[in-house]
């Protein structure tokens, strides 16, 4: 299995490079079903390797000046803010075992695990729909529209501190669609703050961890080698041509985790 987690690691950053999101939301199910490691744990080892893989992303798209640093900044610091809540005192208080019913026990990695399954079918759905705006990256005049950015932003820092995932299916449709940044721009400004609320989530979560780092630099640096060459491919495909089959396959394991986790126990 860890052979598959590997190849699946690769394919996590090659999301990420092409599309913006989708792919960090894989990175908790790679780490239980393939490698074995808790639910709980896993959430914290996938803010390093979204955070780490995402900064690597943001860096080439910043090159080529398609990150909005504005738009970064108004998303990032309400993120920051709902990150660190969720892991100092959200995650912390959430029992081993929730409840128990008949032969059905929810603990708190399942229950970890069937919040994220709902997120991929939430995700999916932004996947697979056509995009309103066109993603040949011809301007548009661009609508700051602070109160639902800000608001976004508090969501996906709950999303990020709480499972792990970068949140990058509901900043790209917020960017591209409603803020009218051209859909490279919207990516790479995606991948900024994706970064950020990783990595800051992951510092608020390795105080009571115990980090296997061998292991976690290993799944990141192939993570990494994923989203170089995402990016680079990212100039000869279109990512939203990919976008809906990537989004068939995440709708397929969000009810595959749901399945799994309540009746094949």
């Amino acid at each position: 299995m860890d052979i598959a987690g590997y190849i699946a690691s690769v394919f996590i950053g090659i999301s990420l490079g092409l599309i913006g999101g989708g792919g960090s939301i894989l990175t908790v199910p790679v780490l239980v079903y393939l490698f074995g490691v808790d639910a709980a744990l896993a959430t914290t080892y996938s803010l390093f390797i979204v955070g780490a893989t995402s900064v690597m992303g943001s860096f080439s798209y910043f090159k080529k000046g398609l990150v909005n640093i504005k738009m970064a900044a108004v998303f990032g610091v309400p993120s920051i803010i709902s990150v660190f809540l969720t892991r100092a005192y959200i995650m912390p208080v959430i029992p081993a075992q929730i409840f128990s019913a008949g032969s059905f026990t929810l603990t708190k990695s399942v229950f970890l695990m069937l919040i994220f399954a709902v997120l991929m079918v939430v995700a999916s759905y932004s996947m697979i729909k056509k995009d309103r705006q066109a993603g040949d990256g011809t301007p548009q005049k661009q609508k700051f529209n602070y109160p639902l950015v800000f608001s976004i932003g508090i969501l996906a820092g709950i999303i990020t501190g709480f499972i792990g995932a970068g949140g990058g299916f509901l900043i790209i449709p917020v960017l591209a669609n409603l803020l009218k940044l051209p859909m490279k721009a919207a990516v790479g400004t995606s991948l900024l703050i994706i970064s950020t609320n990783a990595l800051v989530g992951f510092v608020f979560s390795i105080a009571h961890t115990a980090v296997h780092w061998h292991f976690l630099l290993t799944i990141t640096f192939i993570a990494i080698a994923g989203i170089l060459i995402g990016s680079f491919l990212s100039a000869k495909i279109e990512g939203k041509k990919l976008k809906p089959a990537f989004g068939w396959f995440v709708l397929a394991m969000g009810i595959y985790i749901i399945i799994k986790e309540t009746w094949l126990k």
